[in-house]
């Protein structure tokens, strides 16, 4: 699996849906990739962040959050609505 192999199949990896052969090259190619496993990482604690901001829309977005993201969230609800 090449790193653009990861990226197709990254939805299905975090939401659980991907399964055999191809859930065993996505993990093997974490195991030697650290580049993919920091964007997995980072992705992952993004899906998060966003879900605790819609789930309580009043709370202070933390201060760890970068500036950056924020706006792009923001951006994109916007276009949504």
């Amino acid at each position: 699996m090449t790193c653009r192999d990861f990226l197709e199949f990254l939805v299905e990896y975090s939401s659980g849906d991907l399964a055999g052969l191809e859930f065993a090259e996505f993990e093997a190619h974490l195991a030697e990739c650290p580049e993919c496993l920091t964007y997995l990482e980072a992705y992952e604690k993004t899906i998060q962040l966003v879900k605790t901001a819609y789930a309580h829309p009043r709370n202070r977005v933390p201060d760890d959050v970068p500036e950056r993201l924020v706006r792009a969230v923001l951006a994109a609800r916007t276009k949504k609505a």
